[in-house]
């Protein structure tokens, strides 16, 4: 009997130690998407940034009072404000990410950016990403940025 309640507690703890881990795992993931794309905006390679995104017709994207609604749309709205002529991408820095996980396939995160540009200005403000795990990995499906006044 003894043998057995050891045995069941052993497993127990294994088992909590993969939810663990696998949290873990999926939140490094995430980071490391995040990352990616802070690199891909510096490189100033907007389809590589894109990547982070779910490509469907059902991503959503707020920003101010807009809503974009499609990964295209929200492709053509990072063209126009950074990367049409005229247009500065800067440099980007994600700062005081937190990741909530919301299940083995679901994550919120909260962070803030900031561009750096070339005449000094820094851009800056908040966002809230819903990220869902796909089995190409995880992308955002929902982006709300706010723009600090």
């Amino acid at each position: 009997m003894r043998t057995r309640i050891v045995v069941c507690l052993i497993v127990s703890f294994g088992c909590l130690s993969l939810g663990q881990f696998s949290y873990a795992s999926a939140e490094s993931a995430i980071k490391s998407v995040l990352e990616m794309q802070q690199q891909a905006w510096n490189r100033h390679d907007l389809n590589a940034f894109m990547r982070g995104y779910w490509n469907s017709p059902e991503l959503t994207f707020f920003s101010g009072a807009n809503e974009r609604n499609g990964w295209q749309e929200a492709k053509e709205r990072y063209i126009a404000a950074y990367a049409s002529p005229g247009r500065e991408m800067g440099t980007l820095d994600f700062s005081n990410l937190r990741i909530e996980m919301l299940g083995k396939d679901a994550a919120f995160v909260r962070g803030a950016w900031r561009l750096t540009m070339a005449d000094g200005k820094t851009p800056h403000g908040l966002f809230t990403l819903i990220f869902r795990k796909f089995p190409d990995g995880w992308k955002i499906v929902h982006d709300h940025t706010s723009v600090a006044e």
